[in-house]
C-alpha cells in the first residue's frame, strides 16, 4: 500500500460533461496510470474503452487519450474524486465528493449516470446499491452501477451488466433503431 498523498488543486483529469448526454460514466478516482497519462482509464489491463466498444457504445475502439471524443458519442466522464488519485484503498475517506456528483448532474441531467464499480455506486448512492439499474433516480438521470473494468476487479467482472446498460441507454436514445 502507497503513502496517502495529498490533493491536488487542479482536478486530475478534467470533467467531459454537457447537456444532452446519453450517458455519464463515473469513476471513484483517477488510477495512478491514468493520472500520469492524463486520461481516463489508461493502464493497459483496464476493461473500459474495449467493453464501450463491445457493447456498442462506441462506434470503434478508443484509445484513453481520445477520451474527449466521448462527447460526440453522448458520453461524458467524471470521477467522484477530482483531486486524489491512485488505487481506492489509497484514497482518504474524506476523497470522495457526492454532493458535488450530484450537483453536476442537477445541472446538466444525462439521462444515465452509470458508477464504473460498486465501490463508486456505493460512496455516492449509500451501502445497499448493487449491480444494475437502481431503483432511485436523481431528477431525471437514472443511476446504474456497474463491475468495475480494472484488472485489479477481474473476479467482480461481469459484462453481461455492462451490455443491459448499453441496451437501456440505446432504447432511450434518440435516433436509434437497436
Amino acid at each position: 500500500m502507497s503513502a496517502i498523498r495529498p490533493p491536488v488543486t487542479e482536478a486530475i483529469l478534467p470533467d467531459v460533461l454537457d447537456t444532452g448526454l446519453a450517458v455519464v460514466f463515473c469513476g471513484t478516482a483517477a488510477g495512478t496510470r491514468s493520472a500520469r497519462d492524463g486520461a481516463y482509464y489508461a493502464h493497459p489491463g483496464n476493461m473500459f474503452w474495449r467493453t464501450l466498444f463491445a457493447v456498442g457504445l462506441t462506434p470503434r475502439l478508443l484509445a484513453p487519450a481520445e477520451f474527449p471524443l466521448v462527447h460526440g458519442f453522448g458520453i461524458g466522464l467524471t470521477d467522484l474524486s477530482k483531486h486524489h488519485f491512485g488505487n481506492d484503498d489509497e484514497l482518504p475517506g474524506d476523497a470522495f465528493d457526492a454532493g458535488s456528483l450530484r450537483a453536476k448532474m442537477a445541472h446538466f441531467q444525462p439521462r444515465m449516470l452509470a458508477f464504473t464499480s460498486k465501490h463508486a455506486g456505493r460512496a455516492a448512492l449509500g451501502p445497499k446499491a448493487g449491480y444494475g439499474l437502481q431503483q432511485i433516480s436523481w431528477g431525471a438521470t437514472r443511476l446504474f452501477v456497474l463491475p468495475s473494468p480494472s484488472g485489479q476487479a477481474r473476479r467482480s467482472w461481469n459484462p453481461a451488466i455492462w451490455q443491459d446498460l448499453a441496451r437501456i441507454v440505446s432504447i432511450h436514445s434518440p435516433g436509434t433503431d437497436r
